[in-house]
């Protein structure tokens, strides 16, 4: 069988495949960034600093209704790069298909929760009256046509299990020169507000779904999809959901984390907020190289023990660790002195910038933590140990987050607090994360899956 638009990853110098998988992800993942950036860019130059905070507002609720099926998809990610590593290509098409019919299942069960769910959820983060409406439109429109975001993050996903990163990127370039084009018809020419940008995203976005679904249907790809054959099988989507759901409850648990720290974020007004959402903007640009690595270490490391080749695969994670530490930092160091004038771009209220700035400047030094955890999380995942980061997420990112907030803005209602828990938290993450790097023995805890899924006759090779 021919296998077209996909890399083994088991072969050849590991930084060399991990860079060659990371790098048109990071591009890739720029292009997505600049779906929500250049709403914000638009909306703020063109319709004012409150059609902004409304925008800006976006980040922590649209990562809460969605992050949990992204992170299932992620289980189907592993599995299916573990089965491409050890050749088991029939089983790995039946993850293919099982995964994509989970896709569509997952788009319309969030399409209902966004729509019904958003203005209630969006009261209770204390939104600024003066922006409530305009947040409702933005997010609803967002909802409606979510089924984009679903479908690319499931396609994309396993073209990036099979070690293809490329074509992913290619289409989301397409569609990003597409929002950027619909961005100013709709709100420059047609004059739609936040709805217009709302709908230039989403319709952006299923773009670049139907073009990787179309790639997928080639003929002659060790991948190929055949629509007939789109349907759940129950022993596959038990292996998804048994991987697939600790990522799921990690993202969420973080999702709901960081919804709850915004809420207070939103207590100091409508700047504040405004603020927050250009320190988002930014920082989800800064950190895409780390967040590379991190894709790129589940794949590799899913692949290689599939394959069984343990001693490579520990020599990757050290390459991909080391790696994205000195990117994170070297990046920090940077922010610190252009913070001011990156937010500029996004509007001239002094009052915005200096929050964006103050912010960005709390957290910058300490980056190299988060790109620790998240690398960590990464090699824990393709290993099959889903189940370590979502409790160590759980406990500190989210119980930890949420109750030292809760009682410290009791105590003082300081909005340096809800900055500073950020890194506070991604330094205990690390620690606990270091122990369980330096100390399990993750390598062949793939093995003892594989025993139990062969006693309770499920196919063989186990996921994340």
């Amino acid at each position: 069988m021919l296998q077209i638009g996909a890399t083994d990853m088991t072969i050849g110098k590991e930084w060399k495949a991990i860079l060659s998988f990371a790098i048109p992800i990071f591009i890739s993942s720029l292009f997505q960034q600049l779906y929500s950036s250049i709403d914000s860019l638009i909306v703020g130059n063109y319709l004012g600093d409150e059609s902004l905070a409304a925008v800006s507002s976006s980040g922590s609720l649209i990562f809460l209704f969605t992050s949990f099926f992204i992170g299932c998809f992620s289980g189907a990610g592993v599995l299916i790069s573990k089965y491409f590593g050890a050749k088991e290509y029939d089983d790995m098409k039946k993850a293919i298909h099982t995964n994509i019919a989970f896709g569509v299942i997952s788009a319309v069960i969030l399409t209902l929760l966004g729509v019904f769910l958003t203005p209630h959820i969006l009261r209770w983060m204390n939104v600024d009256p003066d922006v409530l409406p305009e947040s409702i439109e933005y997010f609803r429109w967002y909802f409606i046509l979510v089924i984009g975001v679903i479908l690319y993050n499931c396609f994309a996903g396993i073209l990036q299990a099979l070690g293809n990163s490329l074509m992913p990127l290619i289409f989301l370039i397409i569609s990003s020169i597409t929002n950027v084009i619909l961005d100013f018809v709709f709100i420059a020419v047609l004059h739609l507000g936040v709805m217009g940008a709302s709908i230039a995203t989403g319709i952006s976005q299923i773009l670049s779904a139907t073009l990787c679904f179309l790639f997928l249907l080639r003929k002659g790809t060790v991948f190929r999809i055949e629509i007939r054959k789109i349907r759940i099988h129950l022993n596959m989507l038990k292996q998804i959901l048994i991987y697939g759901i600790p990522a799921g409850i990690q993202n969420s648990v973080i999702g709901l984390a960081n919804v709850i720290v915004q809420s207070n974020i939103n207590t100091f007004g409508k700047f504040a907020m405004a603020g927050n959402g250009v320190y988002a903007k930014i920082e989800g640009f800064v950190f895409l190289p780390v967040t590379s690595f991190t894709l790129s270490l589940t794949t590799f490391i899913g692949q290689n023990l599939g394959a069984k080749e343990y001693d490579r695969a520990k020599r990757g994670a050290r390459f991909g660790i080391i790696t994205s530490m000195i990117l994170a930092e070297l990046i920090g160091v940077i922010l610190y002195f252009v913070i001011p004038y990156v937010s500029s771009l996004f509007t001239d209220n002094q009052e915005i910038i200096s929050y964006a700035t103050l912010q960005m400047r709390t957290v910058c030094f300490f980056l190299f933590l988060l790109a620790f955890s998240h690398s960590v999380a990464a090699i824990q995942r393709g290993a099959g140990r889903a189940f370590v980061p979502m409790i160590i997420m759980l406990s500190v990112w989210c119980v930890f987050r949420v109750t030292f907030v809760n009682i410290a803005m009791m105590i003082d209602h300081n909005i340096m607090i809800l900055y500073a828990i950020y890194p506070i938290t991604w330094g205990i993450s690390s620690i606990i994360y270091l122990f369980i790097q330096l100390f399990s023995n993750w390598t062949h805890g793939l093995e003892s899956k594989k025993k139990m899924e062969n006693v309770e006759e499920v196919p063989s090779i186990e996921k994340t």
